[in-house]
Formats: structure tokens, C-alpha cells, sequence
């Protein structure tokens, strides 16, 4: 084998082994912060506003969604917490779905942990105001504004 054609295959596999070290982007964790209002009577509607702090730039969020079942009363919930996986700001939008057991009560506090389809998981916690027999965050809608 010739010398140049050593030094390319030696440069050649130095090139092939540093773009594999690249690799992906990493994923972020960012803070989160929400506040929904909601309101039902059989069928509720809920919606709100939030933030998110990601690399030291806040995005400001809107939040919505839909729920049907034994919902009777209006509450506000406060909510924060993180959100993990996070690639580009615009991952934290869409529709977020209960992990496991979903939103559990804990010493009055409110606990969360939802996932969008994008992988964005979304740990919350907080605390509600106000009277609502059911609060389900499954099924809520966040965006950017």
C-alpha cells in the first residue's frame, strides 16, 4: 500500500470517527412554568399561560384543552416544574397525554407527569385554587406564542 493511500484511509476513519462522536444533539432540560383555569359543568373546558425557561431564553406558552366526565366547578392551578427532552423550544408544543397514574393529589399539592408525542415529558407540580371535583391535565395543549 502506498503512503498516500495510508494517509487517506488514516484520515478517511479520523473523519468517519469524529462525525460519530458528534452524534445527535443533545437533549435539554428546561423550567417550566403554568397557570390554567377551569370550568365545567359534565363537560369542562380549561385554558392558561405559562412559560418556558430553556438555555437561559424564555418562551412564552399558551395552554388549552378539553375534558369530559364527572367534572363539576372552576379552579385555577399553579404549576411548576421541568420539562425534559427538549431538542428546540418548538418540541414542548403539542398534545400532552398522562404517564402511569397521571395527575395525583399529594398533602393538597397537585403532581403531574405528561408527555407530548414529540417526547417532551413535562414533570408538574403545584397547587389548586377553587372548587372543580375533576382536574385532568391529560389531553392538554400547549404552544409557543
Amino acid at each position: 500500500m502506498s503512503t498516500i493511500s495510508r494517509r487517506g484511509l488514516i484520515v478517511s476513519g479520523a473523519a468517519a470517527v469524529a462525525g460519530l462522536a458528534a452524534g445527535p444533539a443533545q437533549a435539554a432540560t428546561g423550567q417550566v412554568a403554568i397557570k390554567i383555569f377551569s370550568a365545567g359543568f359534565l363537560v369542562g373546558a380549561s385554558g392558561g399561560d405559562g412559560s418556558l425557561l430553556l438555555n437561559g431564553q424564555q418562551y412564552l406558552l399558551a395552554v388549552g384543552g378539553v375534558s369530559a366526565g364527572a367534572i363539576i366547578g372552576v379552579s385555577a392551578a399553579d404549576l411548576v416544574g421541568t420539562a425534559t427532552h427538549i431538542h428546540a423550544p418548538g418540541d414542548i408544543e403539542g398534545i400532552y397525554t398522562a404517564i402511569g397514574a397521571g395527575l395525583a393529589v399529594a398533602g393538597g399539592g397537585k403532581v403531574a407527569k405528561l408527555r407530548n408525542n414529540k417526547g417532551v415529558i413535562l414533570n408538574l407540580r403545584g397547587r389548586q385554587i377553587g372548587f372543580m371535583f375533576s382536574i385532568d391535565l391529560s389531553g392538554m395543549s400547549v404552544s409557543l406564542k
